[in-house]
C-alpha cells in the first residue's frame, strides 16, 4: 500500500509538470510564423485575445485603405486579413482570404491541413474547424446557417443566405478547430441588407444578385503580416504604431504570448502545490508504515545485535529499505504515466485540443526523481533513528 500510494503520488507530481511544460510549449506555438498582428489601438493581450484565440472584441475596426496601404509596403511578404463579428451556435466566425490556409502557421510552422475538401472558392462557401465538424457532426455539402453577433444563442440569424461546407480542417490543437472560416466576401454578403445590426425591412437580396455585386469589405476587424525580412520587424512595428491615417497597433505575437502565459502563473504554482501536498501525505505515510514495522520487527533487530550488527547498520538498513522503496515507485508511476499518456494522446488531442508527448523523459523529471529520493530518506530518517536508539539500548 505504500509502495502504491507513493507511486500515485509520483505520477500526480511528474503528470502536473510534464503536461505544464508541454502546454506551455502549445500555448507558445498557437501560432507561428506571423510577424506581426495589427489592430486597431487597443492593449497588446486584448489584440492577441481576439485575433488569435477569438476571445472577447475589438475596440474599432481597420478601414480596408488602411490594410491596403500597409499590406503593399515593401517589406511585407504576405498579409492576412480578419473580421469577426457573427457566430454559428456558439462558434465564432472568421471572415478572411484563401491566403490565410496558404501562410497562416502552428506549432513550429506547420501549415493548415484539409481533413477533407479545400478552401472556399464561393461567396459562400465555409470552412470548418475540426472540433465544429466533429461536435456539429457536419461533412461536405451541408448547409450552414449563420447567427449575428456572438452571442451563444442568437434570433437575428442570416437564415436568407446558408453558406455551404467546402472543407474541414484537420485537427491543430488550436483556436483554428473552433472557427468558422468564410471569404470576407461573404461576410459583406450576409451583411449587404443589413443596417446597424437589424435587417432591413422590405430589402432582400438573393444569392443570384450576388454575383453582380461589388462585395469589396469597407473595414475589417484585424490583419497578419509575414514581412520578407525579420530584421525589419521592429522598424515595421514602429511605421505601423505611428501611422497617421488611423490610430494601429502592431504586436509581436510571441511577445504577446508571453505575456499571457505569466498572467496564468498563478495556476501553474497552484497544480504544483497540490502534487507536493499529494507527495507529503504519501511520503508521511512511507514514514507511519516505517515506524510500525520496527515496533513489530524488534526481536530481528535484537538477533542483529547478537550477532554483531552496530546501531549504525541499522540506521543504514532502514533507509536503505526506504530507498527500495522509492526506486520501486519512480519506476512503477514512470511506467504507469507514459502508458497513459501513449494510450490516451488521441483523446487528449481530440477532446481537450492538448498534444501532450509521451516523451516524459526530461531534465525536470529527473530533478523530480532525485527530490523524490531525497524526500523519502528525509522521511525515512525518524523511524531509522528509532531503530538506532533503540540498537544502542539493547
Amino acid at each position: 500500500m505504500t509502495v502504491l500510494a507513493l507511486t500515485v503520488s509520483i505520477v500526480v507530481l511528474s503528470a502536473v509538470e510534464h503536461v505544464r511544460q508541454q502546454a506551455r510549449h502549445s500555448f507558445g506555438n498557437t501560432v507561428s510564423g506571423v510577424d506581426l498582428i495589427v489592430g486597431a489601438r487597443t492593449g497588446s493581450l486584448n489584440l492577441l485575445l481576439y485575433s488569435v484565440f477569438r476571445v472577447g472584441s475589438p475596440t474599432n475596426n481597420i478601414s480596408w485603405a488602411a490594410y491596403q496601404h500597409i499590406a503593399s509596403g515593401k517589406q511585407v511578404a504576405w498579409a492576412v486579413p480578419i473580421a469577426l463579428g457573427d457566430s454559428y451556435q456558439g462558434y465564432r466566425v472568421m471572415g478572411t482570404t484563401a491566403d490565410y490556409f496558404t501562410h497562416f502557421s502552428y506549432g513550429g510552422k506547420r501549415k493548415l491541413k484539409f481533413a477533407s475538401g479545400k478552401a472556399f472558392a464561393g461567396v459562400l462557401d465555409v470552412v470548418l474547424g475540426s472540433e465544429v465538424a466533429r461536435k456539429l457532426h457536419h461533412k461536405l455539402g451541408d448547409q450552414v446557417v449563420l447567427a449575428h453577433g456572438i452571442a451563444s444563442t442568437s434570433f437575428s440569424l442570416h437564415d436568407d443566405k446558408p453558406f455551404k461546407v467546402a472543407g474541414i480542417l484537420a485537427p491543430t490543437g488550436t483556436p483554428v478547430d473552433q472557427t468558422v472560416h468564410v471569404s470576407l466576401q461573404g461576410i459583406e454578403a450576409i451583411h449587404i441588407d443589413w443596417q446597424q445590426g437589424v435587417k432591413i425591412p422590405g430589402k432582400a437580396v438573393t444569392t443570384e444578385q450576388l454575383a453582380d455585386m461589388d462585395l469589396q469589405p469597407t473595414s475589417i476587424t484585424a490583419f497578419m503580416l509575414g514581412l520578407s525580412s525579420k530584421m525589419a520587424t521592429f522598424r515595421v512595428q514602429r511605421e505601423i504604431n505611428h501611422y497617421s491615417g488611423e490610430p494601429l497597433m502592431a504586436i509581436l505575437p510571441g511577445v504577446a504570448l508571453s505575456e499571457l502565459w505569466q498572467m496564468m502563473a498563478t495556476f501553474e504554482h497552484t497544480l504544483r502545490l497540490i502534487s507536493a501536498c499529494v507527495l507529503v501525505s504519501a511520503l508521511l505515510g512511507l514514514s507511519a508504515m516505517l515506524l510500525a514495522s520496527i515496533r513489530e520487527r524488534e526481536r530481528e533487530i535484537h538477533l542483529l545485535r547478537v550477532i554483531g550488527a552496530p546501531p549504525m547498520f541499522l540506521f543504514l538498513l532502514i533507509e536503505l529499505e526506504a530507498l527500495l522503496i522509492s526506486l520501486v515507485s519512480i519506476a512503477l508511476g514512470t511506467l504507469l504515466l507514459y502508458l497513459v499518456l501513449r494510450t490516451g494522446g488521441d483523446y487528449l488531442a481530440s477532446e481537450l485540443g492538448l498534444h501532450i508527448s509521451a516523451n516524459i523523459w526530461s531534465e525536470s523529471n529527473l530533478y523530480i526523481a532525485l527530490m523524490v529520493i531525497l524526500a523519502t530518506m528525509v522521511a525515512a530518517a525518524i523511524p531509522s533513528l528509532k531503530a538506532y536508539r533503540n540498537a544502542r539500548l539493547k
